[in-house]
């Protein structure tokens, strides 16, 4: 099994901070990947905001799973302003194919903090799962983090 867990943009928060967060998410990943529990909406949640909470931009990820929905990688596609990131569906069915991915869950956070989802967030979440739709790859859930993570699928809009 191959894991990355990298930061590559920068942050609000102190090195030492960031590793300690890059520890708990790795912590988490690796307790999650043998549980198999990728599917609970929470302990998502908790995994994604040590990973993307501490950014001072707009950061989206992707969670690339198999078909039992253990973590194969997770994958910080694109890098933004702090309000927007801009996502390219064809970028996104790369990584998925690169990896052979059955499943994903898409995240980016709001470095606001406010995590309510946006027009935006609705479609490009509807234009990347029609993409990946066409290879057979389901999309499980749209996170998005902030003070209070939000499930697009708990919100019934997956």
């Amino acid at each position: 099994m191959h894991n990355r867990f990298t930061n590559q943009t920068t942050s609000h928060w102190p090195t030492t901070a960031l590793q300690v967060l890059e520890s708990a998410a790795s912590i988490i990943a690796e307790k999650l990947n043998h549980q198999d529990v990728f599917t609970n909406p929470q302990s998502t949640k908790d995994f994604l905001t040590y990973k993307l909470g501490g950014y001072e931009r707009e950061v989206f990820g992707v969670m690339m799973l198999n078909s039992q929905h253990q973590l194969i990688e997770f994958r910080e596609l694109f890098f933004g302003t702090i309000d927007a990131a801009s996502v390219y569906p064809r970028e996104v069915v790369k990584a998925v194919l690169e990896v052979n991915a059955a499943a994903v869950i898409f995240s980016h956070n709001h470095p606001s903090g406010v995590s309510e989802p946006s027009q935006a967030d609705k479609l490009i979440t509807k234009k990347l799962t029609e993409a990946l739709g066409l290879i057979d790859v389901r999309v499980l859930d749209h996170i998005i983090v902030g003070k209070s993570p939000v499930s697009l699928a708990e919100r019934g809009l997956i």
